[in-house]
């Protein structure tokens, strides 16, 4: 079930390759936090990349996201590089007084 909540979010049509690289990234870490303990990481895996295969073509971010997994898998026991975002200041308050 999360497995197509995290496509579904992850399928946002054309975006630049840092922002689709950065919302992969969320996606796989969303969906490797949701794995059960004794779930089998290989077969998971395989069920992603099939279930997300159809995205792919069309969705940047989805397209990230199976190639953080396919890296996963040809490199077992290696970690993958992941980043967070790094934080960015929108305006708060004064953006809202300058808007009026």
């Amino acid at each position: 079930m999360l497995l197509e909540r995290t496509i579904f979010q992850l399928d946002i049509g054309d975006v630049p390759p840092a922002r689709a690289k950065t919302l992969a990234q969320y996606g796989y870490m969303q969906w490797l936090g949701a794995l059960a303990g004794h779930a089998n990481y290989a077969s998971e895996a395989a069920r992603a990349l099939d279930q997300a295969r159809p995205f792919c073509a069309y969705s940047p971010a989805v397209s990230a996201f199976c190639g953080l997994i396919r890296a996963s898998l040809a490199a077992p026991g290696h970690a993958i590089e992941l980043e967070a975002a790094t934080p960015a200041r929108r305006g708060g308050a004064q953006a809202r007084r300058m808007g009026l």
